[in-house]
Parts: C-alpha cells; sequence; structure tokens
C-alpha cells in the first residue's frame, strides 16, 4: 500500500502584517475611546464619535468591538497586563507578604489613575449586578481571573507561612479587597487621592496581622468556618 504525502500549506505571506495591522487598528478604537471617555463620559460617548475619532469605519469600530461594553472588556484585559507590568519590581524583588500586597495595591492605583475622571459614572454602570461590565459577570470572567493571579503571586511568592486552605482561598480575599479600595478610590477626590494611598498602607498591616494570627492553633476552628462560610456563599445552587 503506498502512502500518500500531502504538502503542507505554504503559510501566507501577508498574514502577519494583516494581524499587526489589525492589532494596531484595534488598540487606535480602544485607545481613542478611552480618551473619549475621559473627555466626555462613558455615557455620552457613542460608538459612531469614537469611530469618527479613530478616523475608521463605523463598521469596522463594531467589527473589533460589538458594543462600548466589550470596549470596556478590552480595557479590564489589557488594564490586567498593564498592572502586573507595574507590580513586577516588588513582586520580583520582596519576599515579604505586606511589602508585596502594598505595592501591588499602589500599582493598581498608579495604572488607574489616568481613568479617574470618569470612573464614577462608569461604576454606575459596572455597579448594576445584571450588567455585563461588572467585575463579578460571567464576561468579566478573564479580566478577574487576571486579577486574582497577580494576588496568587503576591502570596505563593512570599515567605509567609499559611494554612494550606487559607492560601488556596487568600487570593481571591484579596481582590476581594482590591475591589473595595477601587470603590473608595472612585470617590475620592482628595489631591492625587491619597486618603486612598493612606488607607492601603494602613489596611495591609492589618491583614498581615490577620494572616499571621491564622497560624495560632487556637483560631483553626474560627478559620475553618470562614473557610467554609465562603465556599457555601460562593454555590449558586
Amino acid at each position: 500500500m503506498t502512502g500518500v504525502t500531502t504538502a503542507a500549506a505554504e503559510p501566507d505571506p501577508a498574514e502577519k502584517p494583516r494581524r499587526a495591522r489589525g492589532e494596531q487598528t484595534r488598540q487606535l478604537i480602544l485607545e481613542t475611546a478611552l480618551r473619549l471617555f475621559r473627555e466626555r463620559g462613558y455615557t455620552e460617548t457613542t460608538m459612531r464619535a469614537i469611530a469618527k475619532e479613530a478616523g475608521v469605519a463605523v463598521g469596522n469600530a463594531y467589527y473589533y468591538f460589538d458594543s462600548k461594553e466589550h470596549l470596556i472588556q478590552g480595557f479590564y484585559d489589557r488594564n490586567q497586563v498593564a498592572h502586573r507590568a507595574a507590580a513586577e519590581p516588588v513582586l520580583s524583588t520582596e519576599k515579604e507578604l505586606a511589602p508585596r500586597l502594598r505595592g501591588v495595591l499602589h500599582a493598581g492605583i498608579d495604572v488607574n489613575e489616568p481613568y479617574h475622571s470618569f470612573a464614577a459614572t462608569f461604576f454606575k454602570t459596572a455597579a448594576e449586578p445584571t450588567s455585563p461590565l461588572s467585575p463579578f459577570s460571567k464576561e468579566s470572567s478573564p479580566a478577574r481571573e487576571a486579577a486574582i493571579a497577580i494576588f496568587r503571586e503576591v502570596v505563593d511568592g512570599s515567605n509567609a507561612k499559611l494554612d494550606p486552605e487559607l492560601r488556596k482561598e487568600l487570593p481571591e480575599l484579596l481582590w476581594l479587597a482590591w475591589m473595595g479600595v477601587t470603590l473608595f478610590w472612585v470617590y475620592d477626590n482628595s489631591p492625587g487621592q491619597r486618603r486612598t494611598r493612606r488607607l492601603i498602607d494602613g489596611a495591609v498591616p492589618l491583614i498581615d496581622r490577620l494572616v499571621s494570627l491564622s497560624r495560632l492553633r487556637v483560631l483553626r476552628p474560627a478559620l475553618r468556618q470562614v473557610l467554609a462560610l465562603i465556599e457555601t456563599v460562593r454555590r449558586d445552587d
């Protein structure tokens, strides 16, 4: 029986430049949208206005992003990449849990700072339980998992001695704390949002202390109850 050899299809030499141009267009639309959100507000900015400012056809804008909500999802994804990059110096040098957590929280504020002007208006939409922009929505799950992964690095890269069950749950708990800090930051009108910075600097030692105390034998039953409650709340049955 004679085997038949099929030649592999030659790669299209134009494919790589085409993809690069497509990604450039996508980033242009996203950057333009974020600028208009800052200048005009989220609600007042339309897809048509974004396309016009970006110099692309409206249909082209919808090709890359189905709606303004999808633009924000793109922002979420990019924001997590930027947050991880901004946190790299502290994650690569610090071993103590508290400095790692403090550095990551401050890095998140640094990354978000350019968008503070429209954050409150945008949050009103994201706060709706059924909104796809909610950080707890199914649509936001890729960005949410990326954010939790940053806090997993905070925990796993530290020299903190943790209860194994707490170690598993702590990254998500820290992310929830970060959501609280973010909400405080949204409505913080102090110069440079310095009250948020003080909140971070004051809360991190408390978190670190609580994590340390969780190792005490006398507190283990209470810790188990807390972890069981978290698991109960997480279920949707």
